[in-house]
């Protein structure tokens, strides 16, 4: 599944995670030191919902939770 959403065209995007390893010099230590750099995704929370389109027209669509609360979308029960 591409977690792509239909209104919005929210991605995943890729960034990293810093893991830093000691006790901070504000807790009474020498510092935080940077050990390793991990890569990962931040993927957005989409859903598939039944969305009516302006031709009148129902179909199901990949919508990220955003634009649903926004109101972007009418959902078909």
């Amino acid at each position: 599944m591409a977690r792509i959403c239909a209104i919005t065209g929210k991605r995943p995007v890729r960034g990293g995670i810093i893991h830093r390893k000691g006790k901070s010099k504000k807790s009474g230590g020498i510092g935080t030191h940077v050990v390793k750099v991990t890569k990962r995704k931040f993927r957005p929370n989409v859903q598939r919902v039944r969305v009516l389109l302006p031709s009148g027209q129902v179909k199901r669509q990949w919508v990220c939770v955003k634009a649903i609360k926004a109101g972007k979308i009418t959902k078909v029960a």
